[in-house]
């Protein structure tokens, strides 16, 4: 666990490195339905990172980096309709903490894990640098490519938000301007884009199930008029889905770095052999 004044934040190394706890005065702002059992078996909640892609791949096969992947024979979490969904690195183990400490009203903590997968055949080490302030979490999210392969870069977190001391139907959510990515019936990008002017809105018995493209302001918020809870984000996250499913008690707002399928689509940064690519954001709560 690290604290910072009125803040704590706990993550499980040996599940992912997902954060599974965000208190801020006494108060939790993760929902973690179904528990580490959950993580096991691969099903996100609280902080999750989705990695090496976030959301859905809208095949089984991929082109990335000049290397073609068969994911055909491969045992993958999926989503209702088949398709491979949030990578391969929910609760999975592995990951080592290097650093943990506090000084100053600051805690932090460094953390690495290294990715070479028959269903990601580009090695990586993934590199997660945690910080925690009163009232504001921080993640910064790297990928060291350790090999002579470039690393396509498709990664995202989840993070699943409440807004506490509220039913969620008296929550806001407020969102940027923004390019609205049109999905088709699986949720996979079709090619048109709507803008849309900015907006803050009760949640209501609204849901989301949405892709945006982000402008030059990447904050989005879920709050009311006694809590908030925001998610900031930099310009290595220009895409963020939004996921308000019904009936649930909770909202996710998720920086990615790329839009759902690009690793299939060949739209990826690519991350230059012993180079490296970094991407961060933060939970900042009121």
């Amino acid at each position: 666990m690290l604290r910072a004044g009125p803040t704590a934040a706990t993550f499980l190394p040996d599940l992912g490195m997902t954060g599974v706890s965000l208190l801020h005065e006494g108060r939790e702002h993760l929902a973690t339905p179904g528990g580490p059992a959950a993580l096991r078996a691969g099903h996100t909640l609280g902080l999750p990172l989705l990695a090496p892609w976030a959301n859905r791949l809208g095949g089984r096969r991929y082109r990335a980096a000049g290397v073609d992947v068969d994911l055909r024979r491969r045992r993958l979490h999926t989503d209702g309709n088949g398709l491979p969904i949030h990578g391969l690195l929910v609760g999975a183990p592995g990951w080592r903490v290097d650093h943990e400490g506090a000084a100053r009203g600051v805690a932090r903590c460094r953390a690495g894990l290294d990715v070479d997968a028959a269903a990601f055949p580009f090695p990586h080490r993934i590199e997660l640098a945690i910080v925690l302030r009163p009232g504001r979490l921080e993640l910064r999210t790297t990928v060291v490519a350790t090999s002579r392969r470039r690393v396509p870069v498709a990664f995202g977190w989840h993070p699943y938000l409440r807004v506490p001391g509220a039913p969620r139907a008296r929550w806001r959510l407020t969102l940027p301007a923004r390019e609205h990515l049109l999905l088709d019936a699986r949720g996979l990008p079709t090619g048109g884009r709507v803008r849309e002017p900015a907006e803050s809105a009760p949640l209501g018995r609204r849901t989301f199930d949405d892709l945006y493209a982000l402008g030059r302001r990447r904050v989005l918020t879920l709050g009311t008029d006694d809590a908030e809870v925001s998610v900031h984000a930099d310009a290595a996250y220009p895409y963020a889905q939004v996921w308000v499913p019904p009936g649930r008690p909770f909202a996710a707002l998720e920086p990615m770095t790329v839009p759902t399928n690009a690793l299939v689509d060949g739209a990826v940064p690519l991350v230059e052999p012993r180079d490296a690519f970094s991407a961060s954001f933060a939970v900042v709560l009121r």
